[in-house]
C-alpha cells in the first residue's frame, strides 16, 4: 500500500482536520472507557508538535441525522481531550457545533473538536456537498480512524475525494498507518508458518475470514460455536451445542485448504442448567465437566476447550512465526469456561512470532488475562479489521492510496 503519512509532512501553520474514531461509551456526561481516545492522542499531539492548528472530527453512536441529541454529543470528549493534552494546548478544546455554517476560527497550537458528524444530513450517504464543506475547513486532511475505514461516508471517504479535487493534501495518520502496516505484514507478506485463532459463535459471521485465512495460514485454531460446526463436519456429535448444520460442507471445504486444529477434549454444561435469557448469569452456577469430543451427550453444550487440549493447541502457537487472533475460544466471561482462552492468550503472549489481535471480545480477553504486553499489535478496527482480513477494499483507505 502506498499512501502519504502525516509524519512525513510539514504542518507548520497548517489547519489540519483529523478524522478519529472517538466513538466511546459515555454515562452521566463522563467517558467510561477511554481506549479509543488514548489511541488517538499521539496523532493529535504530533500535529500540535508540528505547529498545526488541529481540528478533530468523529462520530458517536447512531443518532438520527438532522436531529442532534445531547446523549450523542461529543462534549464529554472535548473535556477529556482538554485534560489529557494539558500543557500542549494554548486554550481548552472547544466543541464547535456551527462549523458547517460558520466555519472554524483556529490558530496554531489550538484544538477544536467538531460536534458529532452523524448529526449532519448526508454523512452516512457520503453526500458530496457535505464532503466539500468538511474539506473547506482545512489545508490538510488526516484519516486516522481505521475503525470507520470500511464505510464510505462524508467524513471518511468523501472528504478525501473533495480534498483531492481542491488540490489539497490528504494523508494517513499514525494510528491508521500502524494498523495498515501491521495487517499488511500479517496478511500480505507473513512470515511462515502462519497460524490463526478464530473464535465466535457462528461460522457464517466469519466465513469470508476463514476462506481468506485458509489461503495464507498453515494452521487455523477454531473455537466457540465455530468449532462445533467443524466438529460436526468431522462426524462428531455436538449434543445441544450451537452449530450450523447448513455449513457443514463449507467447513469441510475449508478443512481441505488448510489444517484446522480442533480440541480432543472440551468443557461442557448441561443445557437444562442454562437460562438463555440470562446466559452468563446462569453459567456462573452451571457445573463444568470435561469430556472427550467422542462422548458428548444429547444435553451437553460445549462452552470451552479443555485445558489439556488448549495446551496442545498452545504448542502449535509457539511454533508459528505469524499469529492472527480474532475471537475467544470459549465463554471466557465466566472463569469456569475461560481456561481455553486464557491458555491460548498466554501462548500468544509468550510466542516469539509477530502477533496481531483484533475484535472487541478479543481485546476484552487480552485485558482480562493481562497479556497486552506480549501482543505485537492490537487492532482497534472491529468491523474494518474483519473486512481487511477478508480481503475487502476499505473505501477510506483506497481513497488515500497514491501511485507508486
Amino acid at each position: 500500500m502506498n499512501f502519504l503519512r502525516m509524519s512525513e509532512l510539514n504542518l507548520t501553520d497548517k489547519v489540519v482536520l483529523i478524522r478519529e474514531d472517538l466513538n466511546v461509551p459515555i454515562k452521566n456526561s463522563k467517558v467510561t472507557s477511554d481506549a479509543r481516545l488514548q489511541a488517538s492522542l499521539p496523532t493529535i499531539k504530533l500535529a500540535l508538535e508540528k505547529g498545526a492548528a488541529v481540528i478533530v472530527c468523529s462520530h458517536l453512536g447512531r443518532p438520527t441525522e438532522g436531529a442532534p441529541e445531547t446523549v450523542y454529543s461529543l462534549a464529554p470528549v472535548a473535556d477529556y481531550l482538554t485534560d489529557k493534552l494539558g500543557s500542549q494546548l494554548s486554550t481548552p478544546v472547544n466543541l464547535n457545533r456551527d462549523y458547517l455554517t460558520q466555519g472554524v476560527s483556529i490558530k496554531a497550537g489550538e484544538v477544536v473538536l467538531l460536534e458529532n458528524v452523524r448529526f449532519n444530513i448526508g454523512e452516512k450517504k457520503n453526500d458530496a456537498t457535505l464532503s466539500k464543506l468538511y474539506a473547506d475547513l482545512c489545508d490538510v486532511f488526516v484519516m486516522d480512524a481505521f475503525g470507520t475505514a470500511h464505510r464510505a461516508q462524508a467524513s471518511t471517504e468523501g472528504v478525501t475525494q473533495a480534498m483531492r479535487q481542491a488540490g489539497k493534501t490528504v494523508c494517513a495518520g499514525p494510528l491508521l498507518a500502524a494498523e495498515l502496516d501491521a495487517l499488511s505484514l500479517a496478511l500480505e507478506t507473513p512470515a511462515q508458518p502462519m497460524l490463526a485463532i478464530v473464535g465466535g459463535s457462528k461460522v457464517s459471521t466469519k466465513l469470508e475470514v476463514l476462506h481468506s485465512l485458509a489461503e495464507v495460514c498453515s494452521q487455523i485454531i477454531v473455537g466457540g460455536g465455530i468449532a462445533n460446526t467443524f466438529l460436526a463436519a468431522q462426524g462428531h456429535s455436538v449434543g445441544a451445542s450451537l452449530y450450523e448444520v447448513d455449513l457443514l460442507d463449507t467447513a469441510r471445504e475449508i478443512m481441505s485448504k488448510t489444517e484446522i486444529l480442533l480440541p480432543e477434549y472440551v468443557v461442557v454444561a448441561d443445557k437444562n442448567d442454562i437460562n438463555f435469557d440470562d446466559f452468563i448469569g446462569s453459567l456462573q452456577q452451571a457445573t463444568a465437566t470435561i469430556k472427550s469430543v467422542d462422548t458428548i451427550g444429547d444435553n451437553d453444550m460445549i462452552l470451552d476447550i479443555a485445558p489439556e487440549s488448549a495446551q496442545q493447541l498452545a504448542d502449535a502457537v509457539s511454533h508459528a512465526k505469524t499469529i492472527l487472533w480474532n475471537g475467544p475460544v470459549g465463554v471466557f466471561e465466566v472463569d469456569t469456561f475461560g481456561s481455553g482462552t486464557q491458555i491460548l492468550a498466554a501462548a500468544v503472549k509468550d510466542s516469539e512470532g509477530f502477533s496481531i489481535a483484533g475484535g472487541g471480545d478479543t481485546l476484552a480477553a487480552i485485558d482480562k488475562y493481562q497479556v497486552a504486553d506480549g501482543v505485537s499489535y492490537m487492532s482497534t478496527g472491529g468491523g474494518a479489521f474483519l473486512e481487511f482480513v477478508e480481503g475487502k477494499v476499505l473505501p477510506a483507505v483506497a481513497a488515500l492510496q497514491i501511485d507508486a
